[in-house]
């Protein structure tokens, strides 16, 4: 049928795209971004007071960008319980987030062979699967942001909150592109459970048959 046809195309091509968006968020170095005001509570201009940061490393100013604290390292173990809190969830999103991109594939690997096997339950399955893929994405994106708000509140638990009067933050276009990757993960899946109803309609006694083009 060409309306199947063309969900399972426009599946595998949101699908793609899911991959493609997430992919770039997690190499990308701007999820998170801080300026600070200068002495004349301007937002610095040249960037020598800003700084931003990804998912593995920060780039501080004009210098390079240098690799975040390793949270798996032992050396964390000394640290105090709310840094071991902090380090945890930073953890847990590297781990998600990257195991998200692994079951987009699976998943579009798993759409192809239901595509052409024009199987009904496995397409149901993999909708389902895109799902819950996507809430996975989305978990980690919530993750990161309760992560970043928790670091700013340590800073200023830690320095005071004059420490941090002066600096503003805002989440970059990486987090824009995670976002966007679970967004389109969630529409491949609904195409798919709406091309495993369409073919489960037309496959059913009776029902008139369709002109394949």
């Amino acid at each position: 049928m060409a309306r199947l046809g063309a969900l399972l195309l426009a599946a595998a091509l949101g699908a793609l795209l899911s991959f493609a968006l997430l992919a770039a968020a997690v190499a990308s170095d701007y999820w998170y971004i801080l300026e600070v005001a200068d002495a004349g509570n301007r937002t610095s201009r040249d960037g020598q007071l800003s700084s931003h940061s990804g998912l593995w490393r920060i780039c501080e100013g004009q210098n390079s960008c240098i690799p975040l604290i390793d949270p798996f390292a032992s050396e964390v173990l000394d640290a105090s319980a709310s840094v071991r809190h902090l380090l945890s969830l930073h953890r847990a999103v590297m781990v998600v987030l990257p195991l998200s991109l692994i079951l987009i594939v699976c998943g579009w690997i798993c759409g192809l062979l239901s595509s052409l096997a024009r199987s009904g339950p496995l397409l149901l399955f993999t909708g389902c699967y895109f799902l819950l893929g996507g809430t996975l994405t989305l978990a980690g994106i919530s993750v990161y942001i309760h992560y970043s708000h928790l670091a700013l509140a340590e800073t200023a638990r830690q320095y005071g909150p004059r420490h941090v009067q002066d600096v503003r933050i805002s989440f970059g276009w990486s987090v824009a592109l995670a976002w966007g990757s679970c967004a389109s993960e969630a529409l491949s899946g609904t195409l798919l459970l709406t091309a495993a109803r369409a073919l489960g309609l037309s496959q059913q006694p009776g029902a008139p048959h369709s002109v394949v083009v």
